[in-house]
């Protein structure tokens, strides 16, 4: 086994809990959404992406294409996108912290001030990611990843997005660890030539059973993969 030298994670059921997405974020953008279109119709990053929800939902109003992609949980990029500029509005004046499981903080410091390369790589946009790590309960988190994807690059499901994630980070495929608890993207990052380790979380109700290295907490995957951990 090659060490890592580059280690991708996954948000949601990885680093921080599946509740936490669905019972918290995603109601708070549910409710903000009417407000902030109206507020924001004359900003023309807002009018960009109401434009690109009328081109995939033709003759749909707008807001009720993002709320039905929302009760879906459609990994689409436009409601991806203004769903984190309202977490924004809530992130920055306190209203949201980023949850993290407790074992995360630590582990990500570790590999960080050990010189392992840390990226993302979520369904959520880039700005939603950023907002999580900066804001979250264990402090201002962001500064120790290098980088930050979303579906900009490609569905998490499709070998081609980890190869061209590979491919910008100048790194050899098999360097880079990716971590996340959903399986199929396991499975697609491992065709892509990455390593990976699936997350099985108690605390998440996942159940192991891949094919997969898994490991119940980020201190058991830098146990398995030779990793450095908190002191």
């Amino acid at each position: 086994m090659t060490r890592p030298t580059a280690i991708l994670v996954d948000i949601e059921g990885t680093t921080s809990a599946i509740a936490f997405v669905k019972d918290t974020l995603f109601p708070f953008a549910e409710a903000a959404l009417d407000n902030f279109l109206a507020d924001h119709a004359k900003d023309p990053a807002v009018a960009a992406l109401v434009d690109d929800v009328r081109a995939l939902a033709p003759g749909q109003d707008p807001a009720a294409a993002l709320r039905g992609w929302m009760a879906a949980d459609a990994k689409v990029t436009p409601l991806k996108t203004l769903q984190g500029m309202i977490w924004e509005a809530g992130f920055k004046d306190g209203r949201l912290q980023g949850h993290l499981w407790p074992d995360v903080a630590a582990c990500l410091r570790a590999w960080s001030s050990a010189g392992l390369r840390l990226y993302v790589y979520s369904s959520g946009s880039t700005r939603a990611q950023k907002l999580l790590f900066g804001h979250s309960v264990a402090g201002d988190l962001a500064g120790l990843f290098g980088g930050f994807f979303d579906t900009a690059v490609g569905p998490k499901r499709d070998p081609a997005s980890y190869r061209s994630i590979a491919a910008g980070l100048n790194l050899p495929a098999q360097e880079v660890l990716f971590l996340s608890d959903i399986a199929e993207e396991c499975d697609a990052a491992r065709t892509a030539g990455l390593q990976t380790c699936r997350l099985v979380r108690p605390g998440d109700g996942t159940l192991p059973g891949s094919t997969h290295p898994e490991a119940v907490d980020f201190p058991a995957v830098a146990a398995a993969f030779g990793l450095p951990r908190p002191g």
